[in-house]
């Protein structure tokens, strides 16, 4: 399944699986993104006339805003729905990525390390931030957007410059910052931040008279542009300048660096007691596996954080990509552990080789826990691993990375009814699930008790406060596909669990696409065979093969000692939608 990219920042654009798509002129552009400057929410008819032909909107405006809307649907395709919620037009993204999202998600995340003092992170955060800036944004659009909505992007995106040079000014890089502040100061004269930012750069590099000469041209630009006097940041600049000698460089030796990269815990962790204890017990290599959705990076975080006291030398984090659109490279990753475990980037060496070697010499002497999530491979992986015992290592994945073998693995299936419903609670509260019982209960059974489609489901109740838990009872239990009431906001179960199909042979797509056609979810090998048309050893070959993928799931032997086999029923109502095929035998479940 392509995932549809939407970009704001820099021309206006739509991308799925690489590929550009056609969005039919400037006009199309600009209304779509008036709408996807505030997804979620109703833009009047008003505001995206305003828009589209300012103040002045022709008779037909209604009938060509109409037009266009038709023509982006039929463009963007199911993955953008457009809706029409008088009086205006509203934008649903699903799972669909949109640039400025993910740029005020790493923006804030930046934002927060630089108040906390952890400027090594909030530079690389603020830097990876300001990488999805393609150039001026809104391009292609309307003057009447670019005007009303390009111009305060423009400014948030100099505030988050402004902040990522701070950052490096406090790690000591100003001699590298002085090129792009001095092009930065010419471009935006009157931003005092910016030049008080460069006249700091300069007096930290013995420039002493030409930061003097930068605030005097710059206080004469502000009498004579705008009639003002210099603000406190220019003015603070100014007088550290005239104070004496620059201050001396602070170092950080990487011996003192605690790099703290975890994510933020999950606050409505439930359930998982028996699993969080044996990743609490002794051993330093963890695998947790699973099916799509069951919450191995939930369980992996949560876990991290209740870890962090006995691992007191910090923890790194990483998501490997394994399931997404592109996997990390190692020697990437190990460039990112080495700059937050406190190696100067001029210091890290350039192979993978001589990178885990250094890692792992950083390590040595620490207790660090490490935490990499989504691995896709042993190659992947095994560059990232410590070879000190001091330090622990929690890895996620669909399937057990050879390089781990031996290490403990804590294999994640669907859990029961009764933690289903706590999820759920921990989620829309425990007194609305107790005025429900038997709607909680049967909305977790229709999720299958898998984790990530009730957080779903639950999240949209939590959205609607005052709905009751069985008017989505009602709507899961009536839809064509479960799956299609499964998806709110990032959450959308569908794509997760069809990211599980990525790579898998054409024989194993088919196979299971027939094993989901069965009577029923639960089956012996012997009716699996029949379903395949192989001899019950072959079908068991098959069977294990789909099992390591945790596309079926074990469920007991049958009489003769034969293990019986289920599926999910989510996967199977993915596996019947994705596989293409009808069952090719009437074959019960025995």
């Amino acid at each position: 399944m392509e995932v549809l990219e939407l970009r704001l920042l820099g021309t206006v654009e739509a991308v799925a699986g690489g590929r550009p798509v056609c969005l039919d002129g400037t006009k199309p552009r600009t209304a779509l993104a008036t709408l996807a400057l505030t997804p979620g929410r109703t833009v009047p008819d008003d505001r995206l006339a305003a828009m589209l032909w300012g103040g002045r909107p022709p008779a037909t405006a209604s009938a060509q805003l109409y037009t266009y809307m038709s023509r982006l649907r039929r463009r963007l395709g199911p993955a953008v729905r457009l809706l029409r919620r008088p009086p205006g037009y509203q934008i649903d993204l699903g799972a669909t990525r949109l640039d400025l999202v993910e740029f005020e998600r790493l923006r804030a995340l930046g934002q927060d390390r630089l108040a906390a003092g952890r400027h090594d992170e909030a530079a690389d955060l603020l830097g990876v931030a300001l990488a999805l800036w393609r150039g001026q944004a809104l391009g292609d659009v309307t003057a009447f957007l670019a005007e009303s909505d390009g111009v305060r992007l423009e400014d948030v995106r100099l505030a988050t410059v402004e902040a990522r040079v701070e950052a490096d000014l406090a790690l000591g890089r100003h001699r590298e910052l002085v090129g792009e502040l001095t092009g930065l100061v010419a471009e935006h004269p009157l931003r005092e931040r910016l030049r008080a930012q460069l006249m700091t750069a300069l007096h930290r590099d013995n420039r002493r008279a030409e930061a003097l000469a930068l605030y005097d041209t710059g206080r004469k630009l502000l009498a004579d542009q705008l009639g003002i006097a210099p603000g406190a940041v220019l003015e603070q600049a100014f007088g550290a300048v005239l104070r004496g000698p620059a201050p001396a460089r602070v170092t950080v030796s990487e011996a003192d660096r605690r790099p703290a990269m975890l994510p933020a815990d999950v606050r409505d962790f439930a359930g998982r007691a028996g699993e969080l204890s044996s990743v609490a017990g002794t051993g330093d290599r963890f695998v947790l596996t699973g099916m799509a959705g069951v919450g191995k990076t939930a369980l992996a975080v949560h876990a991290a954080h209740r870890l962090t006291e006995r691992f007191p030398d910090g923890q790194l984090y990483v998501d490997l990509g394994a399931t997404g659109d592109r996997q990390e490279d190692p020697a990437q990753v190990l460039g990112a552990f080495l700059r937050a475990l406190g190696t100067e980037p001029p210091a890290i060496p350039p192979t993978v080789g001589e990178r885990t070697q250094r890692y792992r010499t950083a390590l040595a002497d620490r207790r660090v826990l490490v935490v990499l999530d989504d691995a896709a491979s042993g190659a992947q992986v095994g560059p990232l691993l410590p070879g000190s015992p001091g330090c622990r290592v929690l890895v996620t994945a669909r399937r057990m990375p050879a390089v781990l073998t031996g290490a403990r693995t804590v294999a994640l299936e669907p859990p029961g009814a009764a933690e289903a419903t706590a999820v759920l609670a921990a989620i829309v509260g425990a007194d609305r699930v107790a005025e429900e019982p038997d709607a909680a209960r049967r909305l977790g059974d229709l999720c299958g008790h898998l984790p990530l489609a009730i957080r779903a489901a639950a999240t949209r109740l939590a959205a609607r406060p005052g709905r009751p838990i069985a008017h989505l009872v009602r709507r899961l239990s009536t839809a064509v596909s479960v799956l299609d009431a499964l998806t709110f906001a990032e959450l959308d179960v569908r794509a997760r669990l069809a990211s599980g199909f990525h790579g898998l042979p054409e024989r194993l797509r088919t196979a299971l696409g027939r094993l989901a056609w069965l009577e029923s979810a639960e089956f012996p090998v012997w009716v699996a065979a029949r379903a395949l048309g192989t001899s019950p050893d072959a079908a068991e070959s098959t069977l294990d093969d789909l099992l390591e993928a945790h596309l079926v799931l074990l469920a007991g032997p049958d009489v003769d000692g034969r293990a019986r086999y289920r599926i999910h029923v989510l996967v199977r109502e993915l596996a019947r939608e994705l596989a293409g095929v009808g069952p090719a035998h009437p074959a019960g479940a025995g």
